[in-house]
C-alpha cells in the first residue's frame, strides 16, 4: 500500500514529459542522432522565390529626389507635404500612402496609380519612370512599412509584430515573436490568411523538414498564427505546481486508511 502513492506520482511524472520529437523543429528522421557529419550537407531544398505583392490597406513609404531646382521639384514638395497614413516604427512616426480599396494611390500632378497586384520594386520602377516625364534624373524609393502578423497561444510574446522585410519565413517570423513555449505544439498550428477578400484556414506542421517545400513557407501581410498546447500544458501548468500538496494528501490518506485497518484488526 506504500507504494501506492509513489507509483502514482510515477505515472504522472512520466505523462507530463515532452518527448524531443514534439519540440525540435524540422525534422528529418534524425532527432537524437548520433554519429552525423557535421560539415557534411545532408540535404538541399528549393526553396521558392517570394515576392510579397502589395494589396489594399498597404502603407508605401515614397520617397522622391531629384537634380531638378528645389523649387520646382513638385514631386519633392507634393511628398514632402503630404498628409498620408501615419505608423509608429521603432519609436518613430513613417508618413506613409495609403493603398486604397481600389489598389491605387494619389501621386503628384498624374493623379490616382495603380499599385495593388505589384511588387514593391516594381511599383518603385513604375513611378520612377512617371516621375522622369517631369523632373530631371528622379531616384524614387519605395518600401512597404506595415508588413506584419499576429502570433497567439503558447508563444513566448503574444501580440502583433511589424516587420522590416516583406520577405520573412514562418520560422524567422516566430522567431521576431520570441520563439514558441516548451509546451507548445508545433505540429498543428493554426494559420489565418487574408487573400483575394477571402479568410483561409490552414494547419501547419513545423516539425517536418518537409516544410521547406509548403506555400506557406512564407509569411504575407497580416497573417495570424495561433499556436495550441499539447496535452501535457493542464498537468504542468496546474497539476504540476501543487504536486507536493497532492502527494502529502494521498499519503496522509493511506496514513489513515493503515490505522483504520490496524485498529479493526
Amino acid at each position: 500500500m506504500r507504494l501506492v502513492p509513489y507509483l502514482f506520482v510515477t505515472f504522472l511524472l512520466l505523462s507530463a514529459c515532452v518527448s524531443n520529437k514534439k519540440v525540435q523543429l524540422m525534422q528529418k528522421n534524425d532527432v537524437n542522432a548520433k554519429g552525423l557529419l557535421k560539415d557534411t550537407v545532408l540535404r538541399t531544398y528549393a526553396v521558392d522565390t517570394f515576392q510579397y505583392k502589395v494589396q489594399p490597406n498597404d502603407i508605401l513609404s515614397i520617397s522622391f529626389q531629384s537634380l531638378t531646382p528645389k523649387e520646382f521639384d513638385f514631386f519633392s514638395n507634393s511628398v514632402s507635404a503630404a498628409q498620408g497614413a501615419n505608423i509608429i516604427q521603432g519609436g518613430a512616426l513613417v508618413v506613409g500612402e495609403l493603398v486604397d480599396e481600389f489598389g491605387q494611390i494619389p501621386f503628384p500632378v498624374i493623379g490616382k496609380v495603380k499599385v495593388a497586384g505589384q511588387t514593391v520594386m516594381q511599383i518603385q520602377d513604375q513611378l520612377q519612370k512617371l516621375a522622369s516625364q517631369y523632373t530631371e534624373s528622379p531616384l524614387v524609393k519605395v518600401r512597404l512599412i506595415n508588413f506584419r502578423f499576429t502570433i497567439l497561444g503558447e508563444a513566448m510574446k503574444e501580440g502583433t509584430v511589424i516587420l522590416t522585410n516583406n520577405r520573412v519565413s514562418m520560422l524567422e517570423a516566430i522567431g521576431q515573436a520570441g520563439g514558441l513555449t516548451d509546451l507548445a505544439d508545433r505540429s498543428n498550428i493554426k494559420l489565418i490568411r487574408q487573400r483575394g477578400g477571402q479568410t483561409e484556414v490552414q494547419y501547419i506542421n513545423l516539425l517536418d523538414e518537409n516544410f521547406f517545400n509548403s506555400p506557406y513557407y512564407y509569411v504575407y501581410q497580416n497573417d495570424v498564427l495561433i499556436v495550441p498546447p499539447l496535452r501535457q500544458r493542464p498537468f504542468r501548468r496546474y497539476f504540476g505546481n501543487n504536486l507536493a500538496l497532492v502527494t502529502s494528501t494521498l499519503s496522509l490518506l493511506l496514513i489513515v486508511i493503515n490505522t483504520i485497518v490496524i485498529t479493526n484488526n
